[in-house]
C-alpha cells in the first residue's frame, strides 16, 4: 500500500469510527453512548496497521524533498563556483592584457628615450665635427690670405720685365733652372714678414 493508499484508507477508518460513535444508541440522561466494543477495536486496529505506512510513505516523501533540496544546493553551488572561476578566468585575462600593455608602453618609452638620447649624441657629435672642421677650414682660409699678401707684394716689387724670365748667365752651369729663392710656403712666408 502506498502513501497515498495508506491515507485514504486511514481517512476511511476515521469515517467509520465516526459513523459508528454517531449511531451508537445513547444512555438516558447521558452524554455517553453504547458502542459496540468489537467494531470500535477493529476500527482502531486497522487505523494503526494503517498509520505506519503512511508515515512511512511521509518519510519517504521527506527524504525525496531533501535530496532534491540537497542536488538543488549542489547545483547552485555548482553554478556559483562556475561563475566565480569564470570570473576569475576573466580578471586574471583582463591582468595579463593590462600588464602586456604596460610592457609595451614600458618598451616603447625605453625605445623612445634610446632614440632621443642616439640623435642628441649624433647631433652632438655633429656638432664637434662640424666645430673643428670649421676651425680647420679658419686655419687653411688665414694660410691662404697669408701666402696670397706674400705673393702680392713680392709681385709688386718685382721688376716687371724679370718676373717671367731670367738672363742665361744667371742660369747655373749644365744649363739648369736655377730654383727661385723664394718659397710659396705660406708659413715660412708668413714667417719672413
Amino acid at each position: 500500500m502506498n502513501g497515498h493508499d495508506a491515507g485514504e484508507e486511514l481517512l476511511r477508518i476515521l469515517d467509520e469510527l465516526s459513523t459508528l460513535i454517531a449511531s451508537a444508541r445513547s444512555m438516558p440522561m447521558s452524554a455517553s453512548v453504547i458502542v459496540n466494543r468489537e467494531d470500535a477495536l477493529d476500527l482502531i486496529d486497522r487505523a494503526r496497521s494503517a498509520v505506519p505506512s503512511a508515515v512511512h510513505q511521509a518519510e519517504e516523501i521527506v527524504a525525496q524533498a531533501t535530496a532534491v533540496q540537497d542536488r538543488g544546493r549542489q547545483e547552485s553551488e555548482r553554478i556559483v563556483m562556475r561563475a566565480q572561476e569564470e570570473a576569475e578566468r576573466l580578471v586574471a585575462g583582463e591582468t595579463v592584457v593590462r600588464l602586456a600593455n604596460d610592457r609595451a608602453d614600458a618598451i616603447i618609452a625605453s625605445a623612445e628615450e634610446r632614440a632621443s638620447s642616439l640623435r642628441h649624441g649624433a647631433d652632438d657629435y655633429s656638432d664637434r665635427s662640424l666645430a673643428a672642421l670649421e676651425i680647420e677650414l679658419g686655419k687653411v682660409l688665414d694660410q691662404v690670405r697669408t701666402g696670397r699678401e706674400v705673393l702680392a707684394a713680392r709681385l709688386a716689387h718685382a721688376d716687371p720685365s724679370q718676373r717671367w724670365a731670367q738672363p742665361s748667365e744667371t742660369r747655373p752651369e749644365g744649363g739648369g733652372r736655377r730654383r727661385a729663392g723664394w718659397s710659396v710656403d705660406p708659413s715660412a712666408a708668413a714667417s719672413q714678414h
